[in-house]
């Protein structure tokens, strides 16, 4: 396999045919960044602070599911599959 292919095969964009890494946000992205920007900054303690999290990780664990069934390419597949494994792992290890 030369190296084109192996480009094309990973990051060529299924439905366009061009080269497809990185994306402008789409909406679950956009509210992520808006709920964990808010935790981050505001630091709200009790429900709203556990509210806040639960939404931006609901948001990340949406966007990193629908990457993994509608990705465009391997690569998008692939960065969702990850994202959801580290999720995975970062509430297993919260919950010991």
């Amino acid at each position: 396999m030369t190296r084109d292919t192996v480009v094309d095969w990973w990051f060529r964009n299924r439905e366009t045919g061009e080269i497809t890494i990185g994306q402008p946000p789409n909406p679950p992205v956009k509210v992520a960044m808006v709920a964990f920007g808010l935790r981050v900054i505001l630091r709200p303690p009790g429900l709203l602070g556990t509210a806040l999290g639960a939404v931006g990780t609901g948001a990340v664990v949406y966007w990193a599911g629908d990457e993994v069934l509608r990705g465009v390419n391997p690569y998008r597949r692939l960065l969702g599959a990850t994202t959801l494994a580290g999720v995975a792992a970062v509430l297993k290890r919260r919950a010991r």
